[in-house]
C-alpha cells in the first residue's frame, strides 16, 4: 500500500530516481526521519537505474504485505521476515525471491545505520538455496550467427546499423546495456587497433579490442551515418519516422526488437534475445580454444563461474557417443 506523504521535500527528483509515485509506503511513513531515510536509501545509496527500480518494487510489494497484516517497522522481527519470505516463494521464482530479500536486508541495513531501527531484523534470514550449473539463455552456433550477420542487408543505413550493433554484442561478450551506453568516443583507436569502452555495471569501465569483422562493420556504420566527429553522440542510435538518425541512442528493448526481427527473417528460434549473443561469442570462443579466464576478462564477469553459465560447448552429444551404449 502507498499513501500520499507531505513528508518527501524531494518529490521531482524521486520521481526522476525511481520512475514511481513519490508517495512514502505506509511502512516508513510513520515519522519524518524514517520518511527521509527510506527516501535517501533510493536516491543516494543505489547508483544503478535498474537496481533502483528493481528494489524500490520489492519494497513496495512487502509494504503491501506488512499492511494487510497490520505490521509496522518497529514490530517487524526475523521470523516475520523469514515468513515473507516464504510467502513470496509460492509465487515468485526463486532469483526474485532473493533479490527481494537483498532489498529488503539492504534498507534495513541503512535504517540501521540512520538510528531508524536497533537492529535489521533482515539480517539472519536466510533465502531459498538456488544452485546453477548451467545458462539457460539460447545459444547460436557459429554458422547460424554467422548466417544471421551475413542475412543483414547493407544498402540501407538501417541494415548496417543492425549489422553493426550485433556484431559488437557478439564480438565483445557484452551486456546490451553497455552496448546501448556506447558513445561514438567509446569507439577509439589505440595504437594500430581500434578499442571498444564499455562503461559497465557500478561505474566500471571496461576496454576490449575490437575484432577485425566488427571494426569494419562498425567504420562502415559510423561512415555512412556521418557520425564520425559526433563524439558525444550514441554510437547506435533511432531512426525517426523519415528514415533520419534522431540523435537518440537505442533503448535495450529496441535492440531486442532489432534481435527477434532479424532472428525471424532467417527462421531462428523465437526464444533468442540480446544475451544470445554473449553467450554465443563466449561459447564459440571456447570452441576455437579460448581459455575460460581469457573469456572472463573479455566478458568483464567478476567469476569464472558466471562465465562457465555461457560456455555450451558441452552441450553438443555427438552420434558416436551414443552408439557407445551397446545394449
Amino acid at each position: 500500500m502507498i499513501q500520499s506523504d507531505p513528508l518527501n521535500p524531494t518529490g521531482s527528483a524521486i520521481a526522476l530516481a525511481t520512475d514511481r509515485a513519490t508517495a512514502t509506503p505506509v511502512l516508513f511513513a510513520g515519522s519524518p526521519q524514517s520518511a527521509r531515510r527510506f527516501w535517501e536509501f533510493f536516491i543516494a545509496e543505489i547508483p544503478n537505474n535498474n537496481t533502483r527500480k528493481a528494489y524500490f518494487t520489492a519494497i513496495q510489494r512487502f509494504d503491501a504485505w506488512c499492511t494487510a497484516n497490520q505490521l509496522h517497522l518497529l514490530a517487524l522481527q526475523p521470523i516475520l521476515i523469514a515468513a515473507y519470505i516464504k510467502h513470496l516463494q509460492t509465487s515468485l521464482s526463486i532469483p526474485s525471491v532473493k533479490q527481494h530479500l537483498a532489498a529488503i536486508r539492504m534498507l534495513f541495513d541503512y535504517l540501521v545505520v540512520g538510528q531508524i531501527l536497533p537492529m535489521n531484523p533482515a539480517s539472519s534470514v536466510r533465502g531459498p538455496k538456488y544452485v546453477v550449473k548451467k545458462g539457460r539463455t539460447p545459444v547460436l552456433s557459429a554458422a547460424e550467427a554467422r548466417e544471421l550477420i551475413d542475412s543483414i542487408e547493407t544498402t540501407t543505413l538501417k541494415g548496417l546499423r543492425d549489422r553493426a550493433l550485433l556484431a559488437t554484442m557478439v564480438y565483445t561478450f557484452a551486456r546490451v546495456g553497455a552496448v546501448t551506453g556506447l558513445l561514438v568516443e567509446d569507439y577509439f583507436q589505440q595504437g594500430k587497433r581500434w578499442w571498444f569502452r564499455f562503461h559497465e555495471k557500478g561505474a566500471k569501465v571496461h576496454e576490449v579490442p575490437a575484432h577485425h569483422k566488427a571494426e569494419a562493420y562498425v567504420d562502415a556504420w559510423i561512415e555512412a551515418a556521418g557520425i564520425g566527429g559526433a563524439w558525444k553522440s550514441p554510437l547506435f542510435q533511432t531512426f525517426g519516422r523519415a528514415g533520419a538518425i534522431t540523435g537518440r541512442g537505442l533503448y535495450e528493448a529496441d535492440v531486442l526488437r532489432v534481435v527477434k526481427v532479424r532472428g525471424r527473417e532467417i527462421g531462428l528460434p523465437k526464444s533468442i534475445c540480446c544475451h544470445t549473443f554473449r553467450a554465443t561469442g563466449i561459447t564459440a570462443y571456447l570452441e576455437n580454444g579460448g581459455t575460460l579466464e581469457k573469456a572472463q576478462a573479455i566478458a568483464a564477469h567478476a567469476s569464472p563461474r558466471t562465465t562457465k553459465l555461457y560456455d555450451r560447448t558441452s552441450d553438443l552429444l555427438t552420434l558416436d557417443e551414443i552408439e557407445r551404449i551397446a545394449i
